[in-house]
């Protein structure tokens, strides 16, 4: 069982909005290309969410989409819901008619209530993490990798005139200061 590019892009596609909403709606066209997502395929999704009040949308110039609600009081399985993801590990979609016998009857196959109980753990985790919780790993994430590219930061020093070619050796420093050599 996968979860499908509609449940992932539209879980990639609301950390989008909720990163950038302070500043004001935020069009689908701006999500698209930071995302890598159709435009089109963003315009599906986002009818879904607002359909299910998880998403405003503003009209006109300056327009765009922002969050119906704070992003703490949505979960990544009210998002999934809403672009009718369905999260189902049993092969009977839930009816409990996964095997047919010789006498025609159907019941429930013998591994039934592992994948019923694998749909209620799934749902139960995705419901525990909010968007909120999502925002926040991904501005860490962003922290993170500034600081790294700070550290690791290269400088080229010019030697002088002695140097033919008029660039000077490269040279790494952590805290990104730069020393001539």
């Amino acid at each position: 069982m996968r979860l499908t590019t509609k449940g992932r892009f539209a879980v990639t596609a609301m950390i989008d909005l909720a990163m950038r909403q302070h500043s004001g709606p935020v069009t689908l066209a701006a999500i698209s290309q930071r995302q890598n997502i159709s435009l089109s395929y963003l315009e599906q999704l986002f009818g879904k969410l607002r359909r299910h009040e998880l998403v405003d949308s503003v009209r006109g110039p300056g327009g765009g989409y922002s969050l119906a609600r704070l992003a703490r009081n949505v979960t990544v399985a009210d998002i999934i819901f809403a672009v009718d993801e369905p999260l189902d590990a049993t092969s009977c979609g839930g009816k409990q008619d996964c095997t047919s016998g010789k006498d025609g009857k159907s019941g429930k196959c013998m591994t039934h209530e592992l994948w019923a109980t694998l749909n209620r753990k799934m749902v139960d985790y995705l419901d525990s993490v909010s968007l909120q919780d999502l925002v926040d790993q991904q501005r860490v994430r962003q922290l993170q990798e500034a600081n790294n590219t700070t550290q690791n930061c290269t400088v080229r020093v010019n030697r002088g005139p002695g140097n033919s070619s008029g660039a000077g050796t490269a040279t790494t420093v952590p805290g990104g200061a730069a020393a001539a050599v």
